[in-house]
């Protein structure tokens, strides 16, 4: 429901408005401003003698567009404002049809809500302080979230970003900007940069509202942040943050933002290996999506449980091997092939693992066999190499990795296969960039190298010195003592092989 709170004396004049329309006050609610405080969110006019004003949307209702300042308080204008909210624009436009610069920035809104592409040129602004923040504001946002076919132009959108923080006439509004300049900055990789520019929005932000906004950011820049091995004092952090942040969310009744933050928390918690308080927390951010009837919500619920269950099941719990893929094929029920490419291919990689490691009978491993590498294709037909390298190497080591646990093949070596798919992964993973993954893909190529069937009895030297090599590769790029042991186990293996042959 929306709610005007009007000053004492401008009540009357606001509900006789309201009732020019039949039964436009069963959907608008008018309140004396001194009566209750409004909430910062788009569901909220504040009508006084300077005319309509518009709290900080803090609560995410609608895009962050920002109106005037003021907008004078007349029956047409307010009423144009009253459906645009309600998401009538139809209404809206009628009721606004003279005044073509309101008019133009609440088609503004409609077409960002809808994710129609803005053309910049159409924003305009009168000439005052606020107005200049608004216009360079508006600049950033319609650039940011409205882009067309041509997409981002990057740096034009930090400029305007910038100068807003700058132009912006208090710290709340620069709080505000700064939350969305933070989300591009995190959206393109620049993490460091997002998380400076949160923290001092998070000193500088004058409410409560203003400064867990940027928090609930500054927890997703962090979450981006985190790499193998975890950071134990970051993880702390994140999860302090994260729970200060949806305290409040529960305390104001926001539920859906609540249920994404439990999903942060069930993420958290699987890093730290809590794996009952994980599902607790997925389990309760399904209720919510269920009750709020987010469909799409529901499916990235399931698709952290199944994540969650996978790894439990991977830490001596096979047991929950089967319910990670019915979570998974639950999920996949929206994320389809057509609609969800990407999302659909993610999955398939997850149910290829699933179905390598799954317990089973000897007669039906080959069955699961078959299942998982089919899976692993459908992964790898979208995440090819030349697009998506990185991802492609994952899915490479992992799909080598479960060739490793299938049944002996008939007519072709696994571990032969699992070579190859390596040596993919070992292309793209380059020491300088990826030196963990690297030793990652290289221990599991040594493993798998003792296993190849070889034509000969004879000792190969060749797959000797490229074992060897890269047992020694891995000293160089890590400093993880459990890697490090198992590269050096590795080359006492390959030094007693070697005495042996020659011995023989």
């Amino acid at each position: 429901m929306l709610s005007i709170f009007a000053s004492t004396e401008l009540l009357d004049q606001v509900n006789a408005i309201i009732a020019q329309v039949y039964r436009l006050d069963e959907l608008v609610r008018v309140v004396d401003f001194f009566s209750e405080k409004p909430t910062p969110s788009a569901s909220c006019l504040i009508v006084n003698s300077k005319g309509v004003a518009h709290p900080i949307d803090w609560y995410n209702e609608q895009p962050p567009f920002i109106l005037p300042e003021y907008i004078d308080l007349a029956p047409n204008t307010l009423l144009g404002l009253l459906f645009a909210k309600l998401g009538n624009y139809q209404e809206a436009y009628t009721y606004l049809a003279n005044d073509i610069n309101l008019l133009t920035a609440i088609d503004c809104i409609n077409r960002l809500q809808n994710g129609v592409p803005v053309n910049p040129d159409v924003l305009s602004a009168e000439y005052s302080d606020f107005e200049e923040y608004r216009l360079l504001h508006n600049q950033a946002i319609v650039r940011h979230y409205g882009a067309d076919d041509q997409g981002q132009d990057y740096e034009k959108i930090r400029y305007f970003y910038r100068e807003a923080m700058h132009a912006a006439p208090n710290d709340e509004y620069q709080a505000f900007t700064a939350k969305h300049y933070a989300l591009l900055l995190s959206d393109h990789g620049d993490l460091d940069l997002a998380e400076d520019v949160l923290l001092r929005g998070i000193q500088n932000a004058l409410s409560d509202d203003a400064k867990l906004e940027l928090k609930s950011v500054l927890v997703s820049v962090w979450l981006k942040k985190l790499t193998i091995p975890y950071d134990q004092a970051l993880l702390a952090q994140i999860k302090e943050t994260l729970w200060e942040v949806l305290n409040h969310y529960e305390k104001n009744g926001r539920r859906t933002e609540s249920g994404l933050l439990l999903v942060d928390a069930s993420q958290v918690a699987n890093f730290t290996e809590s794996f009952a308080e994980s599902l607790g927390y997925v389990n309760r951010a399904l209720a919510i999506f269920e009750e709020e009837e987010q469909v799409e919500l529901v499916a990235n619920a399931f698709m952290r449980r199944g994540a969650l269950l996978l790894s439990w099941a991977q830490h001596g719990n096979p047991q929950f091997f089967k319910g990670a893929a019915e979570s998974y094929q639950e999920a996949l029920k929206v994320f389809t092939r057509e609609d969800a490419p990407a999302i659909f291919a993610d999955i398939q990689h997850q149910l290829g693992i699933i179905y390598s490691e799954i317990p089973a009978e000897v007669r039906k491993k080959s069955i699961w066999a078959g299942v998982s590498s089919t899976a692993f294709k459908a992964a790898l037909e979208f995440y090819s190499k030349e697009e998506y390298p990185y991802e492609y190497a994952l899915i490479s080591t992992h799909y080598g990795n479960a060739l490793t646990k299938y049944p002996e093949a008939i007519h072709s070596d696994n571990f032969e296969k699992a070579l190859f798919l390596y040596d993919e992964a070992l292309a793209i993973r380059n020491a300088a960039q990826f030196p963990y993954e690297r030793a990652l893909t290289l221990l599991n190529y040594i493993e798998a190298s003792w296993h190849v069937n070889n034509a000969t009895e004879d000792f190969n030297e060749t797959r000797f010195n490229d074992m060897r090599d890269k047992a020694t590769e891995v000293l160089n790029l890590v400093k993880e003592p459990s890697m490090l042991e198992e590269a050096n186990l590795h080359l006492e293996k390959l030094a007693a092989l070697k005495k042996a042959y020659q011995e023989s």
